[in-house]
């Protein structure tokens, strides 16, 4: 389908259907690679597609221009799900030259054996490069969110092509947020950001003020759909999301052997229940949840219960998984409890408690340690440990932490 974004701005990328791991990442939606084509007195294309595609990508461009019309291949950003396929796509494009900053070429070069041969013009913040009745004015985002991240401006259409914020994963015929299910994007916009821009959610504040000073009408990021009638919608997203903004929300996390951890898992969530049913409160079974949608969910939880029965001395595997992802994306801070089960030694639940001191998050109970089946007292003590999570949930955008 032709996506035309505004006059002689086109959609050139690459819809990848079947895709449904991004490094970790689950993409039940699948995914895109965009890639546009700026059409003027000079002709530039923004950004690549992953190598695979590159043969698509350039059918595509030669479908609204004769390649060795193309004068300009931007570069925003050279993780290789942009930038794999651009030497390729550089041999087909005889005339162009490749504009990127400084950062980003070191990158390339990482990745790249050629890139001497390459024609290239480094662009500097704030830098315009005329291309007859419009320019390209190029914008340093360092750690939104790799080092050499850049936007491309167009100011006469007020269009950012904004790499990979505001972007989603989903695979679909449709090119623009308002032919597709509105809630469906903003979702997935949610789940990209707590998946892979969380870590970087201060350098997104600085972003997002400079942005302020900037007219933007439409948004047209490197992955899903492109933002033309919800802008101020997803604008707001990201400035709560970077904010840490906290919703009335427990999570209770945990993995168990012998089903006494989720015993006690089920009495924490009674507790929370007990004391308002206007919390969302949720149960992952880690085993039988995938990182991507603890992670969504971890975004902007208040609270958070974890639970593990103890295998070989330490905690269940996945369970281990879900700590060292959670302790990278540096979430916001949480009220927490930690339990579980043992049969010899309750090494899992002290890893858990340490774990939790250790990422600044505040502790709301005394950790539950069960010996094989929990006693009465330890399952009053988990529903307890609900209701204090609970309570605390109940003021969301809590300072005490």
């Amino acid at each position: 389908m032709i996506a035309e974004l505004a006059k002689d701005i086109f959609w050139v990328g690459y819809v990848d259907w079947n895709v449904r791991d991004f490094h970790s990442f689950d993409t039940w939606r699948g995914a895109t690679y965009n890639s546009y084509l700026v059409r003027d007195n000079k002709t530039a294309v923004i950004d690549a597609v992953k190598a695979p595609y590159v043969d698509n990508l350039i059918k595509n461009i030669a479908a609204y221009t004769e390649l060795d019309k193309v004068n300009y291949v931007i570069c925003n950003h050279a993780e290789p799900d942009h930038a794999g396929g651009i030497g390729e796509l550089l041999r087909n494009l005889p005339n162009a030259t490749l504009l990127c900053n400084a950062k980003c070429r070191e990158a390339l070069a990482g990745y790249f054996n050629d890139i001497d041969s390459w024609r290239i013009q480094i662009v500097a913040n704030e830098e315009k490069i005329s291309l007859g009745k419009r320019n390209l004015m190029f914008i340093n985002t360092p750690m939104v969110h790799w080092p050499e991240s850049m936007f491309t401006y167009v100011p006469e259409e007020e269009l950012l092509f904004s790499m990979d914020a505001f972007g989603q994963h989903i695979a679909t015929a449709a090119r623009f947020d308002d032919e597709y299910d509105l809630d469906a994007v903003l979702r997935e916009a949610k789940s990209y950001y707590a998946n892979i821009v969380t870590p970087y959610s201060k350098q997104v504040q600085t972003t997002l003020a400079a942005a302020a000073k900037t007219p933007i009408k439409i948004i047209a990021p490197s992955h899903g759909l492109i933002w033309r009638t919800h802008v101020a919608d997803i604008v707001a997203e990201y400035k709560n999301w970077s904010a840490g903004e906290y919703a009335k929300k427990v999570l209770i996390i945990y993995d168990s052997m012998w089903e006494s951890t989720t015993q006690l898992a089920n009495e924490i969530l009674n507790g929370v229940v007990s004391v308002s049913s206007e919390i969302d409160v949720r149960m992952f079974h880690v085993r039988k949840s995938s990182l991507t949608e603890i992670a969504t969910e971890m975004l902007d939880a208040t609270s958070v219960a974890i639970g593990s029965a103890t295998l070989n001395m330490q905690v269940m595997p996945q369970v281990a998984a879900v700590l060292t992802y959670i302790r990278g994306l540096k979430f916001s801070p949480k009220f927490a409890a930690v339990f579980g089960s043992y049969g010899w030694g309750a090494q899992a639940v002290d890893i858990l408690d340490r774990w939790v001191k250790e990422s600044g998050w505040t502790i709301v109970a005394e950790p539950i340690k069960s010996k094989f089946r929990p006693t009465k007292e330890q399952i009053d003590a988990a529903k307890n440990a609900g209701s204090i999570l609970a309570q605390k949930t109940n003021n969301p955008n809590h300072k005490s932490m």
